[in-house]
């Protein structure tokens, strides 16, 4: 299935466990932690937004800055904004701070999506990973109702619609280390990044 798609990195955390400072912006391996999602989105994507608390911030990198449209932070508000501003059929999201992602995992679920999916979402061993899916636009109004009501879990939303997930067993055979799904979120995280290097 040959996919219309954009790119949508979700940068919009608090980082309150690095005191404040922008998690996107620390250097690892001598590049900002953001730089690996963008580069590989832009390889594969012909559009790519990030969206973000403070989109000036990211200037530097050339794409579209969106903010969210609802005051509540969470990851579905910027799926959701995501979904608003794309103007392909799909969006495929991922979270800012997962310094080694990896293609093949990309095109994994990429390939996997088919006519009348509202999304594709792979599974490691710890389960659901739905900030590195595929999302159709046709669930905006969906997300949209969740965000009003306050119901702000990702799986809550789509467990009532066409999802498919990809078995851990093809997860694993795309990224046998899983370093895709390494995001993060401490300082501790951050450390152990730098020991697995680039």
């Amino acid at each position: 299935m040959k996919l219309s798609c954009s790119g949508i990195v979700l940068a919009g955390g608090r980082s309150s466990r690095f005191d404040g400072i922008n998690k996107a912006f620390i250097e690892l391996h001598g590049r900002p932690v953001i730089d690996p999602i963008i580069s590989l989105f832009q390889e594969v994507f012909p559009r790519v937004f990030i969206v973000a608390h403070d989109p000036v911030a990211y200037l530097p990198w050339n794409a579209d800055l969106v903010t969210d449209l609802f005051s509540a932070r969470s990851s579905l508000t910027g799926i959701h904004t995501g979904l608003f501003y794309a103007d392909t059929p799909y969006i495929f999201v991922a979270a800012c701070d997962i310094p080694f992602v990896r293609r093949s995992v990309l095109d994994l679920v990429l390939s996997e999506a088919e006519p009348g999916l509202d999304a594709v979402m792979p599974e490691t061993p710890s389960g659901l990973e739905p900030l590195f899916a595929l999302y159709s636009r046709q669930t905006l109004n969906v997300v949209q109702r969740h965000i009003r009501q306050e119901k702000f879990k990702i799986r809550r939303v789509f467990e009532n619609l066409r999802v498919k997930i990809i078995p851990a067993s093809k997860v694993l055979a795309a990224d046998p280390n899983l370093d895709t799904f390494f995001n993060i979120n401490t300082p501790a995280d951050l450390e152990t990044a730098r020991l697995m290097g680039p």
